[in-house]
């Protein structure tokens, strides 16, 4: 009877453990965990596929995380400076309900960004979201090149310098280029004031 209560004991904590375990983020260098990141607002389904030739960036965010919304200046910046064309930026809802996803999307809708909404919670736990911000940056051939946790200033410098690196980087055979030579993404902090990133969003 002991032996079997401890045998009991060992299963109960071991099941425990494994309600609690948070997947692994993809690592660098391999292809998103998942093609299709969400359906926008205007009924269209995002995939990753669909943007061969293209870098995207995809950013989990809550309505409640004011890092987030700091965060979305610097993404519609990258956005509106560089153009569809090369780059997608897809900021997805983190397991929210439908009025806060709404109400943030209504107050940004002149946002350039892609809007997806997780509800429940499908495609985080496919890229091993736990919290937010958190970023995937993936390259022109589909693969990831970083993961940002988190927002600072420091770590929008390192982004807008991470993606001008790979924006000049020519496609991968097979893959279509959409433009030679792209553009460089301004620094909000270095360059231009007509280049600077809006305001963060309050």
């Amino acid at each position: 009877m002991r032996v079997d209560w401890k045998l009991r004991l060992a299963i109960g904590l071991l099941v425990s453990c494994m309600a609690g375990v948070v997947p692994a983020s993809p690592r660098v260098g391999e292809p998103a965990p998942v093609d299709l990141l969400g359906t926008t607002p205007e009924g269209e389904q995002v995939r990753v596929s669909a943007h061969a030739g293209k870098v995207v960036v995809v950013s989990f965010w809550a309505s409640w995380c004011g890092y987030c919304r700091r965060q979305f200046a610097l993404l519609d910046h990258l956005q509106a400076e560089v153009g569809t064309d090369r780059l997608r930026v897809v900021v997805v809802n983190f397991k929210e309900g439908v009025p806060e996803y709404r109400s943030v999307r209504h107050a940004l809708r002149k946002s350039p960004v892609t809007w997806t909404h997780d509800r429940d919670g499908g495609l985080s736990e496919a890229f091993g979201v736990a919290s937010v911000p958190h970023m995937f940056v993936f390259d022109q051939a589909g693969r990831l090149a970083a993961i940002r946790r988190g927002y600072s200033e420091a770590s929008a410098a390192e982004t807008i310098g991470l993606l001008n690196a790979l924006l000049a980087t020519p496609a991968a055979p097979g893959v279509p280029a959409t433009e030679p030579e792209p553009e460089r993404v301004p620094d909000p902090s270095v360059d231009t004031p007509v280049a600077a990133a809006p305001a963060p969003v309050p």
